[in-house]
């Protein structure tokens, strides 16, 4: 049945009954699903566990898998956080004050969503590469950021900073400020105010922002790429780890690599399905915009 609106009407002007479309669109949207997520994770772990369990599990226990996995995890570790406080800082800044620039401010919030990751790791090389603009006084003090971890939490920083403060906007401009003004009109200081009202209301969109931000900060590759160096067991993260061994045709060791983050990516989806289930009303709020 498709109802037919028009502009400004509150009711239905016809309604189409189409039998049978629910299943039809039902069936075409679980074999789009099945073909394209489905089946190449299928495929991930039939090809990594296609010599069997123990290679797999060998594959795992390499120093430079190990070390991959570590340094992933304290990329995530350390952007996830900077660019939470970063887009709680944005947001209250953005919905709660009037001020020359917000559209600016705003447009370069977008910024890294219109450009490549390549170039979001090739504007760090500029910077502070051997050529670029601070590479001199770099090496005179013996400071390394690109090809080291430095450079890997800036890449990823520049790349996963939108999610967090684009989740928040929009649910505090539906909220309003009134609550935050009868605070301070009580006498509640700026970070009272903050904490115990401002806080609370925006507590699940934040941990849905932060958990897109961690998924995207664990899945980089191409800004993280273009600053690494691909120094095996120093500055490959997991997917570059992938790609190395894959380009050396270490197909099990690569397919392992990646379960482990095709793992992490379910564990995400998992805890973003359960929170839009728990908490879909104040979540669907973040997305009128």
């Amino acid at each position: 049945m498709i109802d037919a609106v028009a502009p400004g009407a509150s009711r239905p002007l016809f309604r189409i009954v189409l039998p049978g479309i629910a299943p039809l669109m039902l069936l075409a949207s679980a074999a789009a699903m099945a073909g394209l997520i489905l089946l190449p994770l299928g495929v991930v772990f039939q090809e990594a566990l296609a010599k069997g369990l123990m290679p797999y599990l060998a594959a795992l226990k390499e120093t430079d898998a190990i070390a991959a996995v570590k340094l992933t995890l304290l990329v995530a570790a350390i952007s996830v956080p900077l660019n939470a406080v970063f887009g709680v800082a944005a947001a209250w800044t953005i919905t709660k004050f009037e001020f020359r620039g917000k559209s600016v401010l705003l447009t370069l919030i977008d910024l890294p969503f219109s450009i490549s990751p390549v170039v979001s790791g090739l504007v760090w090389v500029l910077l502070f590469g051997a050529q670029g603009i601070f590479g001199t006084w770099l090496i005179d003090h013996d400071v390394k950021i690109i090809f080291a971890t430095p450079g890997l939490v800036l890449a990823t920083i520049l790349v996963t900073f939108p999610f967090v403060a684009r989740e928040l906007i929009p649910l505090m401009q539906e909220q309003g400020s009134d609550e935050e003004a009868a605070a301070l009109t009580l006498g509640a200081s700026g970070f009272t105010t903050f904490w115990r009202v401002t806080l609370p209301n925006i507590k699940w969109a934040l941990l849905y922002g932060v958990l897109l931000c961690n998924a995207r900060a664990m899945g980089e590759f191409g800004a993280v790429s273009v600053v690494s160096g691909h120094i095996r067991g120093l500055t490959n993260t997991l997917p570059l780890h992938v790609e190395v061994l894959y380009n050396d045709y270490d197909s099990v060791g690569a397919f392992a690599a990646a379960s482990i983050l095709a793992g992490l990516g379910i564990i995400t989806l998992v805890l973003k399905t359960v929170l839009e289930w728990r908490h879909s009303g104040e979540l669907s709020a973040s997305r009128k915009h």
